[in-house]
C-alpha cells in the first residue's frame, strides 16, 4: 500500500505539543482536530506505536491504528476535522442539525420548526421529560420498506436469511418484506390490534420476527419482543406488565442440535399471567417445520392460531396509521438492580432517526454493503441494528437462526463467504469464544468481502480486540467498538472507521449530539484524564422516554443519582489523548455476553427454591462471557451440601430467567457477610470471588468478621 503524499507523521495535540483551543467544547475535542494520517511504516511516534490499516499487524498494548489513506478517502467522516465540524454543530445547533437529517424521511405532518427538541433532565426542576419533533407525523415501517421501494429499490433483497442447519436459507427483496408484513398487519387488526395496543413477540431469528416488529409499528401497534431464551416465568412477567391483545410464537426452534418448545414455555407463560389476572385472546404460532411437526404441537383451539392457516391468506396491501413523533413503538424489558424487570420505552420519530444516523455514519454504510448483525432481536441490539437501523437506509441484512459454533466454530465464516458479507458486527463474548476455538476455523475462509468489522454489548478487551482485528479482518478492517444502552436507543460513543485512530478497547470519542462527562461521586464534572462515572448531559433523538408505567422509577433510576445530568450506570476512564473506556457496570447489574442481568433478579430466583435460606450474586471476570454469575448461597438449616443441589439451584434459575442467567458458581455460604445494621457487604464477596484474599480490607464492621474465613475455606467446595 502507497502512502498518500498528503499524510504526515503527526500525533496527537497532546504527544506533539500543540495547544488547545479555546472554549469548553473546542478544549474537549482538540484530540481529534490534531489527529492525522500517517504515512506508511511510519512506526513509533511518541511512545505510541502507530499501525496503519491493511499494513502491519496490532500486536502492542499501545497501538494506535490509524486507517488508511485509502479508506479515509471515500468515508462519510473522512477526517478528524470533518467529525469535529459535524459533531460541534450537533452539539450547538442540535435543531438544525437534527431537522436537516429529519427531512430526508417521510413525513405526514411536519413538526413545529420552533420545537424540535423539550427536555428537562433536572429532577431538582420538576418532572423528567425529552421530546423530539412532537406534532410531526411520521410512521418508521413507512420509512424502513415503502420508501426504499418508492425510490426504486423495490428488487433489491432486504434480507437474507440464514437457518440453523447450513442447508437452510431464504431471503426477501424489499417488495416481498412489504407484503408480508402487510398481511400480518391486516391480520392483527382482523383481531382488534389497534393504535397503541401491545402485542408481544416470542421468537427465534426467523424472518417472521423482523416482519412482526414492522407489522406493529405499520398499524401503530407497541411491539415488545421478549428474547426466545427467557422462561415462562419471565414471560409471564412482561405479559402481566403490558397486557398485550395477542402473543406472536412459533412451536419450536433449534438451536445447533437442541430442540426448544417454544409453544410450551408461552403456554406456560399464559397459564400464569391468567393467575395475575391477564388473560390473552389469541397465540399466533408459526410452524417452524424444521424443528418440530405441526402434529406434536399442544394445542387449545379456542386460543391458538397457525401462522400459515390465517396470515397467508389476508391481502398484501394495509393502510399505513400515521402516528406521532412522541407516539410509543416498542418496549423492551431490561433487567434492574430490582427483580421487576424495567420495561424501557422508545417513541417513533428521534429513534427513527437516531437507529438510522448510527448506522450509517458508525458502519461507514454504502449501497452495496451486506450487513450482519449476530445479535437476536429480543435485544436492543437486534432492534436497532438488525431491523430498523438497517432497513432505514435500504441496506441488505443478514439474519442467522442459528448459533455461531454449529456444526462447528467455522460457521460464522463459512456464513461470510456465502454472502459475500461486508459489515460484521457481534459480541466480545462471541469473539472470545471463536479466539479460544483456535485461527484456523477462521483462516480455512476467504474472508475477503469484509470491510468493516463491529463490536457491541460490553467492553472488549485488547487482545481479543487484536485478535479480531488481525485475523478475523485480516489487519484491514476497522472494527467500530460501540458504547450504547437499550435506554440510549443507538450508539452513543463509537469511532467512525475512516475518521481517527483507534486504540484496541477504546469506544473512542462520542455520536453527533451526545456530550459525555464523566463526574465524581459529588456530581462534579472532572476535565482530562480520570475515572469516574459516566453521564450524559442534554438529549438525544433516540433516548428512552420513560419506564413503562412507572415513571417515579425512570427518574430514580437514571436522574436522581446526579441531578442534571442521565447517569449510564457505567464507569468510564478517560486517557491523556480523550479516549473514553468503558469500565463496567457500578451498580448491581451483571453484563454477561453483552446481556444485563440483575443481581436481585438472580437472588430471587435462587431463594425461591425451597432448600435456600438466602442468597447474594456478584459479577466475576469470564474469559468467554466478559462477566460470569458467582452466587453465594446459604442453605435452610440441616440441609447438607451436595452436588446435586448445586445442579437443582442451577436449574431453578435456568427455569424461571432463563439459560443465560444460569449461575457460573454456587459457593456454599454458611453465612454472609453484613453490616451490624444488615446490609451484605458485597465488596467483600467479589473479592473472595476473585480471588483477592489480599485485598478484603477492613472486616471489623462485620456483625460477624469469622464468616469471611468460612467463605474463603469453602472457596473450592
Amino acid at each position: 500500500m502507497s502512502p498518500s503524499p498528503a499524510a504526515t507523521a503527526t500525533a496527537m495535540g497532546t504527544a506533539n505539543g500543540e495547544q488547545p483551543a479555546p472554549g469548553a467544547s473546542s478544549d474537549k475535542l482538540r484530540h481529534v482536530e490534531s489527529m492525522s494520517q500517517l504515512p506508511s511504516g511510519a512506526g513509533k511516534i511518541s511512545g505510541i506505536n502507530a499501525v496503519v490499516l491493511g499494513e502491519s499487524l496490532a500486536a502492542e498494548e499501545n497501538d494506535l491504528i490509524f486507517p488508511s489513506p485509502e479508506f479515509s478517502a471515500d468515508a462519510l467522516v473522512s477526517s478528524p476535522k470533518q467529525y469535529r465540524e459535524m459533531y460541534e454543530r450537533s452539539i450547538k445547533d442540535p435543531a438544525g442539525f437534527w431537522s436537516e437529517i429529519a427531512e430526508t424521511f417521510y413525513w405526514k405532518e411536519k413538526w413545529n420548526p420552533n420545537e424540535v427538541c423539550s427536555e428537562n433532565l433536572d429532577v431538582t426542576k420538576g418532572p423528567v421529560q425529552i421530546t423530539w419533533f412532537k406534532g410531526g407525523k411520521t410512521n418508521i415501517c413507512y420509512n424502513a420498506v415503502d420508501r426504499n421501494i418508492e425510490s426504486g429499490n423495490g428488487d433489491k433483497i432486504a434480507m437474507y436469511w440464514e437457518g440453523n442447519e447450513p442447508s437452510q436459507d431464504g431471503k426477501l427483496t424489499y417488495s416481498e418484506l412489504l407484503e408480508k408484513v402487510c398481511q400480518l398487519a391486516n391480520y392483527l387488526k382482523s383481531v382488534g390490534v389497534g393504535k397503541g395496543d401491545a402485542v408481544i413477540i416470542y421468537l427465534p431469528m426467523l424472518l417472521e420476527l423482523p416482519i412482526a416488529m414492522l407489522a406493529c409499528a405499520r398499524i401503530g401497534a407497541v411491539h415488545s419482543v421478549v428474547f426466545a431464551g427467557f422462561s415462562a416465568d419471565s414471560l409471564a412477567q412482561r405479559i402481566v406488565d403490558c397486557k398485550p391483545k395477542l402473543v406472536i410464537t412459533c412451536n419450536a426452534v433449534k438451536r445447533g442440535a437442541k430442540p426448544i418448545f417454544l409453544k410450551d414455555i408461552v403456554d406456560a407463560a399464559l397459564v400464569e399471567s391468567e393467575k395475575n389476572g391477564v388473560s390473552v385472546g389469541v397465540c399466533l404460532t408459526y410452524e417452524n417445520q424444521s424443528a418440530m411437526k405441526r402434529e406434536d404441537t399442544k394445542w387449545q383451539t379456542e386460543r391458538d392460531v397457525w401462522w400459515q392457516d390465517v396470515v397467508t391468506k389476508f391481502p398484501t396491501k394495509c393502510d399505513v396509521e400515521w402516528v406521532d413523533a412522541e407516539d410509543p413503538l416498542f418496549l423492551l424489558y431490561t433487567s434492574g438492580s430490582t427483580g421487576k424487570p424495567k420495561g424501557v420505552l422508545h417513541t417513533s420519530g428521534g429513534y427513527m432517526l437516531y437507529t438510522a444516523t448510527t448506522f450509517k455514519y458508525a458502519f461507514d454504510y454504502r449501497p452495496t454493503d451486506i450487513y450482519w448483525c449476530t445479535a437476536d432481536c429480543g435485544w436492543i441490539t437486534g432492534h436497532s441494528y438488525v431491523t430498523y437501523g438497517p432497513l432505514l437506509n435500504g441496506a441488505t441484512v443478514l439474519v442467522f437462526e442459528g448459533t455461531p459454533n454449529y456444526p462447528d466454530s467455522g460457521r460464522c465464516w463459512d456464513i461470510v463467504d456465502k454472502y459475500n458479507v461486508t459489515i460484521f458486527y457481534t459480541a466480545p463474548t462471541l469473539v472470545r469464544s471463536l479466539m479460544r476455538d483456535g485461527t484456523e476455523y477462521v483462516t480455512r475462509y476467504s474472508r475477503k468481502s469484509l470491510r468493516v468489522l463491529g463490536s457491541v454489548g460490553e467492553p472488549i478487551n485488547p487482545s481479543a480486540w487484536r485478535w479480531f482485528y488481525n485475523i478475523v479482518g485480516d489487519s484491514r478492517c476497522p472494527i467500530s467498538d460501540t458504547w450504547w444502552q437499550t435506554e440510549t436507543g443507538g450508539f452513543m460513543i463509537t469511532p467512525l472507521p475512516g475518521a481517527w485512530p483507534q486504540k484496541p478497547g477504546s469506544a473512542t470519542f462520542p455520536f453527533f449530539g451526545v456530550q459525555p462527562v464523566i463526574v465524581d461521586e459529588k456530581g462534579q464534572e472532572i476535565e482530562g484524564e480520570c475515572s469516574g462515572y459516566l453521564c450524559i448531559k442534554k438529549s438525544w433523538p433516540g433516548a428512552f422516554r420513560t419506564l413503562y408505567g412507572d415513571h417515579e422509577r425512570y427518574e430514580t433510576t437514571y436522574f436522581k443519582p446526579f441531578a442534571g445530568y442521565y447517569f449510564t450506570g457505567d464507569g468510564c476512564s478517560r486517557d491523556k489523548d480523550g479516549y473514553h473506556w468503558l469500565t463496567g457496570r457500578v451498580d448491581d447489574v451483571i453484563n454477561v455476553s453483552g446481556h444485563r442481568i440483575g443481581t436481585a433478579e438472580v437472588e430471587s430466583a435462587l431463594v425461591s427454591h425451597p432448600q435456600c435460606a438466602e442468597a447474594a450474586v456478584v459479577g466475576v471476570e469470564h474469559e468467554v462471557k466478559g462477566q460470569g454469575i458467582y452466587a453465594f448461597v446459604t442453605l435452610v438449616d440441616g440441609v447438607p451440601y451436595s452436588e446435586e443441589l448445586r445442579k437443582s439451584l442451577i436449574v431453578t434459575v435456568r427455569n424461571q430467567i432463563g439459560a443465560f442467567a444460569a449461575p457460573d458458581k454456587i459457593h456454599w455460604a454458611p453465612g454472609l457477610p453484613k453490616t451490624r445494621s444488615g446490609k451484605i457487604m458485597r465488596r467483600i464477596l467479589r473479592k473472595i470471588a476473585a480471588r483477592q484474599l489480599d485485598e478484603l480490607g477492613d472486616t471489623s464492621t462485620l456483625a460477624d468478621p469469622g464468616v469471611v474465613d468460612q467463605l474463603i475455606a469453602l472457596s473450592d467446595c
